[in-house]
């Protein structure tokens, strides 16, 4: 078992992370990297954060919902070397779905889905493990489908396991993650606060978007 400073990757469900921690607050011009050093503190040495995310597509109801992301991710890349984005992509489609109080019996609708994401972390975290780049890897989700990655990362790879709820405690951290974990940890308000980027990123013409 490796001691402390233990190397860490942390790795992050974009989309979950955003809908948990971030989604509604002023906090989401965020510099990752000194986020999950406040969250993980001392004893982590943070290598690198990997950061799987998709690029969105502009709605009628939020047209430059694309250029805001864009921005963030650009900045992110310039500011942050520690930060490295893993892309899917998302899928938007009309479909009919049943309707909760009929008649009719279904309703048109517009289903958004991230695809890729989760298999890409999955992916990331166990050849990372063959690779030996990490004695900690640190996860920010509460998707249970990545339980088995963990657990065979514990198991063949002897490495420590973190796990990071977004949305903790309202939210509760999944049993199936939860009982492959060393440990777990919260993000406090305070450190989404004190983890923001720059206005403007130095060197650039990056700025925050005024709606952020």
């Amino acid at each position: 078992m490796p001691t402390p400073p233990y190397r860490t990757i942390v790795y992050v469900d974009g989309f979950n992370f955003y809908y948990g921690a971030v989604r509604g607050t002023p906090y989401k011009w965020l510099d990752c990297a000194a986020l999950f050093e406040k969250v993980l503190g001392p004893e982590n040495q943070l290598v690198k954060v990997k950061y799987f995310t998709a690029r969105v597509q502009p709605t009628p109801h939020d047209p430059q919902v694309n250029q805001r992301q864009d921005t963030y991710l650009r900045a992110l890349q310039t500011y942050c070397p520690r930060v490295e984005l893993v892309f899917g992509h998302f899928l938007r489609h009309r479909m009919n779905m049943e309707n909760a109080t009929p008649p009719p019996a279904t309703v048109p609708v517009f289903r958004t889905e991230e695809k890729g994401s989760d298999v890409n972390l999955a992916l990331h975290v166990l050849n990372d493990a063959w690779l030996d780049a990490y004695d900690c890897a640190v996860v920010v989700s509460n998707d249970s489908d990545l339980a088995e990655s963990l657990r065979l990362v514990k198991q063949q790879h002897r490495k420590l396991v973190g796990l990071v709820t977004p949305g903790a405690p309202a939210r509760h951290t999944s049993q199936q993650l939860r009982q492959h974990a060393n440990f777990v940890k919260p993000i406090r308000t305070w450190m989404l606060r004190d983890s923001q980027l720059p206005s403007v990123i130095p060197g650039t013409t990056i700025h925050k978007p005024p709606r952020w």
